[in-house]
């Protein structure tokens, strides 16, 4: 299991476990190596997306 946080970037996420990628790109983040990805928290990826952070972040733990 992950021990991701929603202030981790998003790029942080990616090296920590690259695993995490296809439930990114389910949830609409298709731009993971976009230079934003590298300074965006899981938290405004989320907010930009229109999507749940805790629900993601329920996701992205489970691996």
């Amino acid at each position: 299991m992950g021990n991701f946080t929603k202030d981790m970037t998003i790029g942080e996420l990616l090296r920590t476990n690259p695993d995490v990628a296809p439930i990114l790109l389910d949830a609409g983040m298709h731009c993971l190596g976009c230079p934003a990805s590298q300074g965006e928290s899981i938290a405004e990826a989320a907010m930009v997306h229109g999507i749940d952070a805790d629900a993601l972040l329920e996701k992205l733990n489970a691996l």
